[in-house]
């Protein structure tokens, strides 16, 4: 390679540029890292919630007068997975403009190493630099000039696969989450508490999770030798839990109820009564299953004059225990 030999100003400015470039690809560097961070995936907690309230509210908007259970797990499955596309769309289009936004800095960085006057630099650049591949421009356009605003064919479909594999992988992790097994500890509640426990997995409904129960308690209470599941009710922290709901959607989206969480299935003591009541507990009571004959004739008698029907909408702040003299503890 040739060498250029200017006078002692010019030496001085290649040194400068030298430099910049040095700084500039520390300043890189952490914007990728920076660019990594930004776009992992948000708190779970958040993102489910959100997810769900919008699940839920577009299938009230959407349901007219009386369905069965089967037409509205159907109904709910569609908007599901509705939704799920939705959120995977918005997550590849932040990641595809993060990684335009990369590569035009890179074309930057190549355009001010070609001013250099220094040729050991040069070629120590040639030597550490990445190759770059570009792609094949038409006949007639300006490589200097930025076309990313422009519609590209081949652009849009790599785009489109990067969206559909995004929501692939995000509906399988689903999936897999929902396989998962717990062991949820129940009462079968008929005046007096006879505790039991029954391994579900997450994806479970409420249904499926009564008719196991129904099929275990039978051979102990002949009382529910004629009950069918449609007569049962399950209680946990004092809401009544429509059947079509599966554990899942408590789970991931950290639902709480009036006495405690509805996403923790193990049970443990209420230390709130005995201990610092101020502090949030997520030790939870153990689920009820009882008969709906019951209830209907004992509401008016605590402690089902305590349950109410769960709503999603409805957000409890701070939860409340009752003692036997019906005086009432909060916990915020």
């Amino acid at each position: 390679m040739a060498h250029y030999k200017g006078a002692a100003s010019e030496g001085g400015r290649a040194q400068i540029l030298m430099k910049k470039r040095q700084k500039e690809q520390e300043e890189l560097e952490e914007r990728k890292k920076k660019i990594e961070e930004d776009l992992n995936v948000g708190s779970i907690q958040n993102k489910f919630a959100s997810h769900y309230d919008a699940i839920e509210q577009q299938l009230k908007s959407n349901t007219i007068g009386l369905v069965t259970l089967t037409e509205m797990k159907a109904k709910q499955e569609d908007f599901i997975k509705a939704r799920e596309k939705q959120l995977a769309k918005k997550d590849a289009e932040a990641r595809l403009i993060e990684k335009r936004k990369l590569e035009n800095k890179q074309n930057e960085k190549k355009k001010i190493a070609a001013l250099s006057f220094d040729p050991d630099g040069d070629e120590e650049e040639e030597e550490e630099e990445v190759p770059i591949v570009t792609k094949k421009k038409r006949l007639g356009m300006n490589p200097d000039v930025d076309t990313s605003f422009l519609p590209d064919k081949d652009r849009e479909e790599e785009e489109n696969k990067l969206r559909e594999q995004i929501a692939q992988e995000w509906m399988q992790r689903q999936e897999a989450i929902k396989s998962e097994e717990i062991q949820i500890t129940y009462s079968y509640w008929d005046g007096s508490g006879h505790r039991r426990q029954a391994r579900m997995k997450k994806g479970n409904s409420i249904q499926q999770f009564l008719h196991k129960c129904l099929e275990t308690l039978r051979k102990e209470f002949n009382d529910l030798k004629a009950v069918t599941v449609d007569q049962l009710m399950y209680v946990k922290e004092d809401l009544i839990i429509p059947h079509h709901y599966t554990f899942y959607d408590f789970i991931v989206t950290k639902a709480r109820g009036k006495s405690g969480p509805l996403f923790n299935f193990n049970v443990k003591d209420d230390v709130r009564i005995i201990n610092d009541a101020s502090v949030e507990k997520e030790e939870s009571h153990a689920g009820k299953v009882c008969v709906r004959s019951w209830y209907e004739r004992n509401k008016h008698i605590f402690p089902a004059s305590r349950w109410e029907p769960y709503d999603p909408e409805k957000k409890w702040d701070s939860y409340s225990v009752s003692d036997k003299n019906a005086t009432k503890i909060t916990v915020k």
